[in-house]
C-alpha cells in the first residue's frame, strides 16, 4: 500500500480517538494516541510528497477542529454528557423564594392603616409590615384605614376606607382615656 494511503488511515484513526477522548473518559491515554497518530499521518504524507504532506496536515489541522466542534455540540445530548453537565435551570427555577413582586401581588385586598399622610404616596401597614404605597385619589391621613386596590412596579395602590363605629370594647370605661384636668383626687368622706 502507498504511504499516502496510510496516512489518511491514521488520520482517521486519529479523529476516531479525538472523539473517543472527548465521550468515554481515559485520563488522556486516547488523546495522546489521537495526537500520535495524527502526527504519524502528517509524517506518513510528507514522506509521500511535499503535496501530500500538505494535504494531509491541513486535513489534521481542520478535520480535528470539526470533530471537536461536532463532539462538544452532541455530548451534551449523549447520557455520560448528561450525568457529568449540569441541567440549565428554567426561569422558575431561578426566580427567588420570596419574590417581592409575588408578596405585593399577594397583598391586593387586604385591610391596614396608612402610617404616613398620603398626598399621593406615603407608607402604609399591612398585617405589622411596612409598605411603599400611592393613594389611588384624595389624600389619605395617617392613621385612617387603607385597602390595598392593586400594584403598579414595587408600589401598592391603596384607597382610603371609613372609620368603623366604635365597636363595644371602645364604648368600656376601662378603655376610656383618664381626663386628669377634671379628676378629683380627694378621700372619700369616712361614714
Amino acid at each position: 500500500m502507498d504511504p499516502w494511503v496510510w496516512s489518511i488511515v491514521l488520520l482517521l484513526v486519529g479523529m476516531g480517538l479525538v472523539v473517543l477522548d472527548i465521550f468515554v473518559p481515559s485520563g488522556g491515554l486516547f488523546a495522546f494516541l489521537a495526537v500520535c497518530a495524527i502526527l504519524a499521518a502528517v509524517w506518513l504524507g510528507f514522506s509521500h510528497g511535499s503535496a501530500t504532506g500538505v494535504a494531509v496536515l491541513a486535513g489534521a489541522v481542520f478535520g480535528t477542529l470539526l470533530v471537536v466542534i461536532l463532539g462538544l455540540k452532541f455530548w451534551p445530548s449523549t447520557s455520560l454528557g448528561k450525568r457529568m453537565l449540569l441541567q440549565v435551570p428554567s426561569s422558575e427555577d431561578v426566580l427567588p423564594e420570596n419574590d417581592p413582586r409575588r408578596v405585593l401581588e399577594g397583598l391586593v385586598g387586604r385591610v391596614g392603616r396608612a402610617k404616613s399622610k398620603m398626598l399621593p404616596s406615603g407608607i402604609v401597614a399591612i398585617d405589622g409590615r411596612t409598605f411603599d404605597a400611592i393613594s389611588e385619589g384624595l389624600p389619605i391621613e395617617a392613621g385612617q384605614r387603607i385597602r390595598v386596590v392593586e400594584v403598579r412596579g414595587n408600589r401598592v395602590v391603596v384607597q382610603g376606607l371609613p372609620e368603623e363605629p366604635p365597636g363595644p370594647s371602645e364604648k368600656d370605661l376601662l378603655n376610656q382615656p383618664v381626663d386628669w384636668e377634671n379628676l378629683d383626687l380627694r378621700p372619700p368622706p369616712l361614714a
